[in-house]
């Protein structure tokens, strides 16, 4: 029977040799970037969740934009949900514009025109998108006994993240510029007594990635 602080020096070795890692990717395509920021405009960062198969999830669209947020505090982000809010039904999955050219559509409802106005919307990102568990492997293990209980074995799985931003020109009603970011990543979990999950951060990374090309976009600053 394995003793206490042998089993403690065998976790120590597992989680010492095993450290999850990522890898990632950024693409840009920017057609016209404003040359003093955005002033006193607003930018607001919705998901699309039209598919059908995934959607873009919502911590993830709160990531970039408090991410946008915290590097430069003069670019005010609207709230996906206090946009969404504000504007139903217009916003929801099923009514929400695909193309900047169904602005022209959206305006002619007196309600919507008004509110943008309130807002002071200049541009309008659209983030489609998602984070997947593509491969696994391993086993483990857990068994309780009357001396105790514990579990033994060892895991891994990948996780992918492929994201797209469109960045709309809410005055101009055209889109002005596009970011793609993926991230992959290997987690671990590794088990000598008790699961020790060691995870790639591949949504944060993603969200890293996208979030600072958006602020060399959106910010005087950068």
């Amino acid at each position: 029977m394995t003793s206490t602080p042998l089993r403690a020096l065998l976790l120590g070795a597992v989680i010492t040799t095993t450290s999850a890692c990522v890898t990632s990717e950024v693409d840009e395509m920017v057609f016209n970037v404003p040359t003093e920021g955005i002033g006193d405009s607003s930018v607001v960062i919705l998901g699309r969740r039209h598919a059908s198969d995934y959607e873009t999830e919502p911590d993830f669209i709160e990531c970039v934009g408090d991410h946008i947020s915290s590097k430069d505090r003069s670019i005010t982000v609207i709230g996906e949900l206090e946009f969404i809010n504000a504007l139903y039904p217009w916003f929801e999955p099923r009514t929400a514009p695909l193309k900047p050219e169904d602005i022209d559509k959206l305006m002619l409802q007196e309600p919507v025109a008004m509110k943008m106005a309130e807002l002071k919307t200049e541009y309008m990102i659209w983030i489609d998108g998602s984070t997947e568990r593509t491969d696994s492997a391993g086993s483990m293990t857990c068994a309780i006994g009357p001396g105790g209980g514990g579990c033994f074995g060892f895991g891994t799985w990948t996780n992918e993240a492929s994201y797209e931003a469109a960045i709309w020109d809410f005055t101009d009603r055209a889109e002005v510029g596009r970011v793609n970011t993926s991230a992959t990543g290997q987690s671990y979990m590794p088990a000598v007594v008790v699961p020790i999950p060691i995870i790639a951060p591949v949504q944060g990374t993603a969200c890293d990635g996208i979030a600072n090309q958006l602020l060399e976009f959106l910010s005087s600053e950068y």
